[in-house]
């Protein structure tokens, strides 16, 4: 039976386990999505990459979302990006989800596609997108999908689902913000297009719920799936808050078993997806959460500026959200949980400051400031 997100009374421990589907996790702290750097050329997955998650699992996550895993060579936004398209490592897949099974984790693969916002010099080509608009800070302009192609990524994605599934993850996630292909369909600032993928909520829809369906097809009606999705893009004449509620709702009637609750893309600036926590701005999507919470039916996770238990724990107990998501202090605590559970660091050692992500373009994602 699935939890379900409510407000209004006192809700279950930080540490008590929970439930996605058919997945019992063990305590409601989620390490989110972060892009590692980590992969061999082509999306081979490495043995070093295996221990990062390895020692990730050890530190006590109640569930870890691997890093933006590529459904095709022409999604790869970052260099050392995973690959999880007809020529994945099948081999370094399983040796990373067996890695986090023996230390009792569970782990679930993001599957994304960079659309616009990939470089040539990583993604092999022109990047493609579901309109000619350049993405900020990306340099390249996209071209446009066409249909055919549209297809072929849709069966894409169930494919690299069946590959996740046959190597030992415990469910996937769709990516579907921060500006990446998916969010990009859905979000009327990227989508231009007037045929049946464009338009309207539902068509600017379709492309993610022809992906979820297809995938069930593919894994079947017990496998985990999870959709991180942007519930507003925090950009003018984007996606808005209810648009994204709406697509949360079609999203649970197709068989989705859990929401990651975000927003914001590259282009939001101050209102972005990766942004320094201010004084005070602790879980700045709760919010978000609280107004979708109601109106669907399955656990959300909330991420965003979450730096410290108090918070964290209230956002379980007041029933904001049924699990919380942390991506850049695990970089800098990956033992955080089991510090946690001691009473240890209540606020976490992580300032948000990014420069992280300057290790992952050098090889490997770390905390300069941690040593």
């Amino acid at each position: 039976m699935t939890e379900r997100s409510r407000g209004g009374g006192k809700g279950p421990d930080l540490f008590s386990p929970g439930r996605i589907g058919t997945l019992t996790l063990a305590n409601r702290l989620v390490r989110s999505a972060t892009w590692e750097g980590m992969a061999e050329t082509g999306g081979k997955a490495t043995k070093p990459l295996a221990a990062f998650y390895r020692t990730l699992a050890a530190g006590g996550a109640g569930l870890i979302v691997s890093g933006f895993a590529s459904v095709s060579s022409g999604g790869k936004a970052f260099p050392g990006t995973l690959g999880i398209d007809g020529g994945a490592d099948l081999d370094g897949l399983r040796r990373m989800t067996d890695g986090v099974h023996a230390e009792g984790g569970k782990i679930v693969l993001q599957l994304s596609h960079g659309g616009g916002q990939c470089r040539a010099a990583h993604c092999g080509g022109r990047p493609v997108a579901p309109s000619e608009i350049a993405a900020l800070q990306y340099p390249e302009l996209p071209r446009a999908l066409t249909e055919d192609e549209i297809a072929g990524l849709v069966e894409a994605f169930a494919a690299a689902a069946d590959r996740a599934q046959k190597t030992g993850f415990d469910g996937v996630q769709l990516q579907a913000a921060h500006g990446y292909l998916i969010s990009q369909f859905l979000s009327p600032h990227t989508n231009l297009r007037l045929d049946r993928y464009g338009g309207d909520a539902e068509g600017r829809s379709r492309f993610l719920l022809e992906i979820l369906g297809a995938i069930r097809a593919r894994v079947g009606s017990d496998y985990p799936l999870l959709a991180k999705l942007n519930l507003s893009d925090n950009l003018p004449g984007g996606l808005t808050v209810e648009e994204g509620i709406g697509v949360a709702q079609a999203l649970v009637r197709r068989g989705i078993d859990a929401i990651e609750v975000s927003s914001g893309t590259p282009a939001s600036g101050g209102l972005g997806p990766i942004r320094p926590v201010p004084e005070g701005g602790e879980a700045y999507n709760r919010p978000l959460a609280e107004a979708l919470r109601d109106r669907v039916g399955v656990p959300l996770i909330l991420v965003g500026g979450i730096r410290s238990l108090a918070m964290a724990a209230g956002i379980v107990e007041e029933q904001s959200a049924a699990f919380v998501a942390l991506s850049r202090p695990f970089i800098c605590q990956p033992d955080l949980v089991r510090r946690w559970e001691r009473g240890e660091d209540p606020v976490v050692s992580c300032v948000s400051c990014n420069a992280c992500f300057k290790a992952a373009l050098k090889g490997g994602i770390t905390c300069l400031r941690s040593g």
